[in-house]
């Protein structure tokens, strides 16, 4: 077998920002929305606690409001914005998920590093009938991506599709060491 390194023309690569990413579920936003009033809730919690045993914070009371309902504000738009820059798509060789919001991140997996796949329902998601895709490499941390805010029998055939193409590599794989 003699060993070949040529070098790869970089601009014939398939260009992955030309991809037409699926948008999340619509149905998503809301439960962005309801994690951001269940954040106020918290928030006001703290804040009510902190201004029964500070006395001498109770002056200020309106403050710490005021400070509560400007990171209500802020995380609610930050919500909507980043649910529009979300999208995933699955080629034939690989699946692809963005996100960010000043930074765009895009995670790309070839179907050869998958190692599991899991369908997860929260409760909030479930109401919603809603679910999420999450998708565990052999690299972890980092190159593990989930993808939410997708209709619960399309994530079923997603992670159905996910573990056909997980199987076909094994035995691929196994047929090559042979």
């Amino acid at each position: 077998m003699n060993f070949t390194n040529e070098t790869i023309n970089i601009t014939k690569l398939p260009k992955f920002e030309e991809v037409s990413f699926l948008p999340l579920h619509k149905e998503y936003q809301k439960i962005i929305l309801i994690s951001n009033f269940i954040f106020l809730l918290v928030m006001c919690l703290m804040v009510g606690l902190f201004l029964f045993f500070a006395e001498e914070a109770r002056n200020y009371w309106y403050l710490l409001v005021t400070g509560v309902l400007v990171l209500f504000l802020i995380s609610t738009i930050l919500g909507k914005i980043s649910f529009k820059k979300r999208g995933y798509a699955f080629r034939q060789h690989d699946v692809l998920y963005k996100s960010g919001i000043i930074s765009e991140t895009t995670t790309i997996i070839p179907y050869s590093r998958i190692q599991h796949v899991a369908l997860h329902e929260g409760f909030i998601a479930r109401q919603f009938g809603l679910a999420s895709i999450q998708i565990f490499t052999a690299g972890g941390g980092n190159s593990d991506i989930e993808i939410p805010g997708i209709e619960k029998d399309q994530a079923q055939n997603i992670k159905q599709l996910l573990m056909t193409k997980l199987t076909a590599e094994i035995a691929n794989n196994v047929v090559e060491n042979e």
